[in-house]
Formats: C-alpha cells, structure tokens, sequence
C-alpha cells in the first residue's frame, strides 16, 4: 500500500517542478490518521522553503468560517433563521430588485419579501455574481464594492461598504436565485452589528482561540511575515505575475474585514475547523456548535433549477451555508455530502463526513477562474483513494 505522505509528496512536487507553481502545502485526514506535506517555496525565487507553518491568504474558504460565527449567534439567541435582517442592517430592510436580470439597472421594482438570515447564509438574498457577468445589475458590484479578488486595503469600511451596496438593486428577488460572494460579505456586517463587537474579535474570541487556529485573521503580524508566502497569477506566456508580497495587502488590519474572502491562515488551522465540523460541532471534547448547526451548514439547501442555474460556480454541486456540498458522484472525488469550497487565491479544503475525512491544498497561485485547476482535481482524485 502507498504511504500517504508519499503520494502527497510526489503530486505536489511533479506540479512544482512543471512549473510555474513556486510551491503548496497539502493535508489528507481521516479519523485520526493524518498526512501533510509541504513542497516548494514561498516564493519564485525559491529561496525560501514552504513549510507546514506557512501562512496564505485563503480567500473563499473564509465563507464556511462566516457561516459558523453566524450560527452561533443563532444558537446565542440574537436571532433566527428566518429572521429579515433590515432590523440590524437597516440599509437592506427595503430594497429594490431589477425587473429582469437582463433588463436595464434603472427599471426597478419592490422586493416581494424581506430579506432574511437564511437568505444570506444560502446565497439567495439577490446580490451577488451569476454564471454570466454580463448583466448590467453586476457591474457595480465590482465598481462600487471592489468585489472579486481580495483587496482588503482598497474596500471602505463596513458601514460605507453597506451604504453602496444599498444603492445596487437585486438582481433577483430574495429566494429565488443562487448568487455567489457578496452575502458573506454582508453577513461579516451582521455579525459585527448583532454582536456589537468588530468582526476579527468576534472570530477570535468564539472560534479562532477555542478551537487553537492561532495563525489565522484577516492580517499577519509583523514577527510571522516570514511565514507569510508571495502571491501569483500566471502571465498568458506561463510565468508568473507577483499579486502580493508579505508586507503587502495584509501586513495591516484592514478597514473592511472581508467575510467572503479576507482571512489567512495555515494548513493546520483549516483542518482545526475542519475537525469542528466532523466532530458535530465538538473538538477535543469541547463543544464549540451544535450538531443541529453543523447539519444545516452541511447539508444542500438549493433547488435543482438554481443548482443548474449556478453551473458555473458549483458545475451541478449544491450549496449549504458557506459552501457547496456534492448532491451526486460525478467524479470520482465526488461523494454525496461532501462538504467544503475553493479560493480564488489557489487554495481548497472539504470534508467528508461519512468517511471522517478533511483535504486542505494551500497554493499561492491565483485560480484563472471559477474552474478548479488541475493540481486541485488531481489533489481530490489522489485524497479519495487514500
């Protein structure tokens, strides 16, 4: 039998050595059986090693974390599923929703209903990307919102942030459409407004610290830049662009935390709450969630016409609460209830709860788009067999 630690190495290094990939740090859990491994650099250079510590930027694997800070505030009593939000975020408690996604952004109507916690928490509050980008209800969310790749220096704080976002209609009604990112933007808001606390310290105190992720936040102190790798997008020719470098965008707290992108963290940190969720909210004996929350974040909440809708984000996949869950065996990594998502900056971490498994691949190489790469389809086909 291969040891798993040997597999790992072998596939990460065979897509360093090809290039231009400077380097990754991957994990396979099952139960208590635990690989990792770590190949590359830190940066193109090659003159720093990645190592297990690595930090990276973990982009849309922030979205699950989000969705369990809101799940205790459920379990906290400070609000309800069903909820309308426009009692703390008084800015959505009336908007307005374009006539037809693909009509102008001027020919608006009134919502239909309110928007509410479950809306947000599924992505079917209304804001957010479709599989086609061209409607004219979605540019603004990139004009207005700085939305897409992280950029947390650039984004104004959470009011502001809010208040433009207020002035974008819907671009379909609550309920009726899966739209992706914006909402756990908004629900990084909500947590901050019901709790009264900003959204870092919400996180550090209730899950951060509970559960030991000490490396993870939306910035790296200054004495943990060194751990801290480069960031990359691949030039047309197959080079290598620099996005990032450690003193870079996250060497200071930003003014708007980003909950659908914003933190960093390492390979133990992701599989730290990645243990939370295959424990049924329980980690070393520690109850951090209830079961009942861990069930309905993992747990597909999308109908089959939105599922096929959002084809170009989920390719047939469903969606919890910050993120998908494979509804059918389609590949060979695909395990009914498998549960996790991916960031755009190169990085991916699911579980699997009836096998106790966690996979986590941390890159420093931008994703080209909502496709996940090859080293990330090889990295679930080798972890499925393990």
């Amino acid at each position: 039998m291969t040891d798993p630690a040997t597999s790992l190495h072998e596939l990460l290094k065979s897509h360093v050595d090809s290039g231009p990939l400077p380097g990754a740090v991957a994990l396979v859990a099952r139960h208590n059986r635990v690989a990792v491994q770590a190949v590359g650099s830190l940066d193109a250079t090659g003159t720093t090693p990645m190592t297990r510590d690595t930090i990276f930027r973990i982009a849309s694997l922030t979205k699950p974390i989000i969705a369990a800070a809101v799940m205790l505030l459920v379990e906290d009593g400070r609000f309800a599923l069903g909820d309308p939000v426009g009692r703390w975020l008084p800015e959505l408690a009336a908007p307005y929703a374009v006539r037809s996604p693909t009509g102008p952004i001027e020919d608006v109507v009134p919502v239909t209903r309110p928007i509410t916690v479950f809306d947000l928490l599924t992505f079917r509050a209304g804001y957010g990307f479709p599989s086609d980008f061209s409607l004219p209800a979605v540019g603004p969310l990139f004009t207005e919102l700085t939305q897409g790749p992280p950029q947390p220096q650039l984004v104004p704080a959470p009011d502001e942030w809010l208040a433009r976002l207020a002035r974008i209609p819907l671009l379909y009604q609550p309920g009726e459409a899966w739209l992706y990112n914006t909402c756990s933007d908004i629900l990084g808001v909500l947590i901050a407004r019901v709790s009264g606390r900003s959204l870092p310290d919400f996180l550090a105190d209730r899950l951060f610290e509970p559960l030991g992720m000490v490396d993870t936040g939306f910035a790296v102190p200054r004495g943990r830049l060194d751990r801290f790798a480069y960031c990359y997008r691949g030039t047309s020719t197959g080079g290598l662009d620099l996005v990032d470098p450690p003193a870079g965008q996250w060497s200071s707290p930003p003014a708007f935390p980003s909950g659908a992108g914003g933190l960093v963290s390492t390979v133990d940190d992701c599989h730290a709450f990645a243990r939370l969720l295959l424990g049924e909210g329980t980690v070393d004996g520690r109850q951090v969630l209830t079961p009942a929350s861990v069930r309905r974040m993992t747990t597909d909440h999308l109908t089959a016409p939105q599922r096929d809708a959002a084809h170009l984000f989920l390719e047939g996949q469903g969606w919890g609460f910050g993120g998908s869950v494979d509804v059918a065996a389609v590949d060979p990594w695909n395990v009914p209830g498998r549960y996790g998502w991916v960031g755009g900056t190169g990085t991916a971490a699911h579980i699997v709860p009836s096998t106790g498994t966690a996979t986590i691949l941390l890159t420093q190489f931008e994703m080209s788009g909502p496709t996940p790469p090859t080293l990330m389809r090889d990295f679930w086909h080798l972890a499925a067999g393990l």
